[in-house]
């Protein structure tokens, strides 16, 4: 299930649950997984608020935001990827009330290895997630 953390100065974000759960509700639909409850309650997204003095760009600077996205291997391609970045900036510079703040938003996107999927205690492969999917929908 994919993990959203993102980390901004203390205040940027003026509705940080909203912004979670919009986040989480975007990479649903990007990795267009069905909206059950096995998704919707196991994907998230942290907004963590940091102090403006403890991170730095290598100019100075600390007025950006970083989100970093966990998902299972291969389940974006390279267009999915590109919508996916796209709107989360979109939607952090929303959250935020700053249009500009688009343009200083990161965004990491990495892959759990195999087994890198931990939820009630099991250690889920990519191949394991779509069985156990495919037995809630009836279609094993």
């Amino acid at each position: 299930m994919p993990m959203i953390d993102v980390y901004a100065a203390k205040g940027i974000i003026k509705d940080r649950k909203g912004l979670a759960q919009d986040l989480a509700q975007a990479i649903m639909r990007w990795e267009k997984v069905p909206v059950i409850p096995f998704f919707s309650d196991n994907t998230a997204a942290f907004v963590h608020e940091l102090d403006a003095d403890t991170f730095s760009t290598a100019a100075g600077s600390n007025d950006h935001v970083r989100v970093t996205v966990t998902t299972n291997a291969g389940a974006l391609n390279r267009e999915q990827q590109l919508g996916l970045v796209k709107e989360l900036s979109e939607l952090v510079a929303s959250a935020a009330g700053d249009p500009s703040l688009a343009e200083r938003t990161w965004v990491a996107l990495t892959e759990a290895v195999p087994g890198g999927w931990g939820i009630a205690g099991h250690a889920y492969t990519n191949e394991e997630i779509v069985q156990h999917v495919r037995q809630l929908l009836g279609k094993s």
